[in-house]
């Protein structure tokens, strides 16, 4: 059986301490939740999988897809090591007030402590606030005595990497890496399917009924990469009406296409489902008799059956790449 048909989900909304605004004022996330922080875009995470929104397999969930299309849907390989879960989580994030502090095991500790797959995951900064920042690693060299120390004496901010960050700005994190979004940030979220997260600090902030979320100091000690780098920020090249690699690992490749006019898109050498999330302007893709416009803030899936098509657009726009190797 096969699949030929672009796919759009419904998103999935999460309500948090820290969200904002921004997803419904900016991206069109229309919903009567206050405080959205999350838009789960493509999802198949345990009770939040995606539903597609467009097109005759409308109401069908990317459970079922997978269960029916297969290797047609997202690849023979990644269908064989992956089976019928979806190995992405794709996300829209708003960060009102500054996440808590946290990282992710990797895959072994993940199996071994939640069965579940490690988090590793990538940010793409859509727009920030004056002096907006994110943390990622450390600043210096520590051991895991001296984290310990500093969590306990609350100086953890004196020992990490903090950076002002704007438009465009990326950001890869590994499993292990400590990492937090701070205040005015709205991004795009690409991860390994897993919501195994350890938080070591939420800046002593009570939810609303007075009580303070889990911290997971014990976990984390030992799931920590301590190692420090000269900079944490990727560098890359924007090519227009070209897809440029920014981020390539075992989990997912993410490239940046910056879109304005006309171009053919060839995926025959590929194995793999594509995803493309719209973080600027708007798009139309074609194949065949078929047509799906793209907004910023909307996310598609191209079927791996799907290789030849095209994308047009009447704008500068910008597009994030995302696939599996």
């Amino acid at each position: 059986m096969s699949i030929h048909q672009f796919l759009k989900f419904q998103p999935i909304l999460k309500e948090k301490i820290w969200g904002g605004e921004k997803l419904s004022n900016l991206l069109n996330k229309n919903s009567t939740k206050t405080n959205i922080g999350e838009s789960w875009e493509i999802s198949d995470v345990e009770n939040d999988t995606s539903i597609v929104a467009n097109g005759a397999l409308q109401g069908k969930s990317l459970k079922e897809l997978i269960a029916n299309f297969k290797g047609d849907l997202v690849g023979d390989t990644i269908y064989k090591h992956f089976g019928e879960k979806f190995p992405l989580l794709i996300k829209f994030i708003d960060a009102k007030e500054a996440l808590s502090i946290q990282l992710h095991p990797n895959d072994a500790l993940a199996k071994e402590r939640h069965n579940s797959f490690g988090k590793t995951e990538m940010w793409y900064v859509m727009q920030a606030d004056e002096k907006a920042n994110l943390i990622v690693g450390f600043q210096k060299e520590v051991t895991s005595q001296e984290y310990v120390k500093s969590l306990e004496s609350k100086t953890l901010l004196d020992i990490l990497n903090i950076d002002e960050v704007s438009e465009g700005d990326v950001y890869f994190i590994p499993t292990g890496r400590v990492h937090a979004i701070g205040a005015g940030v709205l991004l795009a979220e690409i991860q390994q399917t897993s919501d195994v997260t350890y938080r070591i600090y939420d800046w002593d902030r009570p939810n609303p009924d007075g009580t303070f979320r889990d911290l997971h100091t014990e976990e984390a000690i030992d799931a920590i990469d301590y190692k420090v780098q000269d900079t944490y920020k990727t560098n890359y090249l924007k090519v227009e009406n070209n897809s440029s690699e920014i981020v390539s690992c075992p989990y997912f490749t993410t490239n940046v296409l910056p879109i304005t006019e006309h171009i053919q898109i060839d995926h025959r050498g590929k194995d793999s489902f594509v995803i493309y999330m719209c973080v600027k302007g708007e798009v139309e893709f074609k194949h065949q008799n078929q047509q799906e416009k793209l907004q910023q803030g909307e996310t598609i899936l191209v079927p791996a059956c799907i290789n030849e098509f095209s994308i047009d657009t009447t704008s500068n726009s910008e597009l994030l790449e995302v696939y599996i190797k």
